[in-house]
């Protein structure tokens, strides 16, 4: 019988080769398992995230009709408020209003004379002079319809005095200011000015 390594047989040095390489086999096998397993953990991880907002995306689609409801109501409540404080003048609108209302007082309306905006933080103030000639009672009618208005109008310096020339219809003149409001939305930005490359 043939001996190998230090007297012992041939057939240990085999399997003694075969040992290490078994464990080095081994050894590589779990260094490349445990990098997968690492990467299968990522993907798991990358996998429950996106689960996650896809759960969140189908409970936001199940909001949707809610949250348009909530938009069409917003939008009709601001076409309300519009009413009551206007986005833009509407001069022409106005001065129909109070012409037709003087007329429906019988009132002579003697002066309809617009005033510079005035500009507050979310907001304009538009004073209006206005003086008419009629009678204290139908004056007091005027006043009382004037604030049924859907805009809203206040009146400041209300001066009441009679009439020199005195009629039956027209015993009082009155002069006051009326301010209304005017909704101020941000401007836009800016545009960029057209320098090319």
């Amino acid at each position: 019988m043939e001996t190998g390594l230090e007297g012992k047989p041939w057939y240990i040095g085999l399997i003694i080769g075969l040992v290490i390489g078994g464990v080095l086999l081994v050894l590589g096998y779990q260094l490349k398992l445990k990098d997968m397993q690492s990467q299968i953990s990522g993907q798991e991880r990358t996998i429950a995230g996106l689960r996650d907002q896809i759960r969140q995306g189908e409970a936001a689609q199940a909001q949707l009709p809610q949250f348009q409801e909530n938009v069409a109501a917003l939008e009709a409540q601001l076409q309300d408020l519009l009413a009551i404080l206007p986005d833009r003048r509407n001069v022409h609108e106005l001065i129909r209003q109070v012409r037709a209302l003087a007329e429906r007082e019988d009132f002579n309306l003697t002066r309809f004379t617009t005033g510079r905006q005035t500009q507050r933080e979310y907001f304009n103030e538009w004073p209006i002079t206005i003086s008419l000639q009629g009678t204290y009672h139908n004056l007091a009618r005027f006043f009382d319809r004037m604030s049924r208005f859907s805009r809203i109008i206040n009146v400041d310096d209300l001066r009441i005095s009679t009439v020199r020339n005195q009629r039956p219809n027209r015993t009082v003149g009155a002069s006051f200011v009326a301010k209304t409001f005017i909704y101020r939305e941000d401007e836009p930005p800016p545009a960029p000015s057209g320098g090319g490359s």
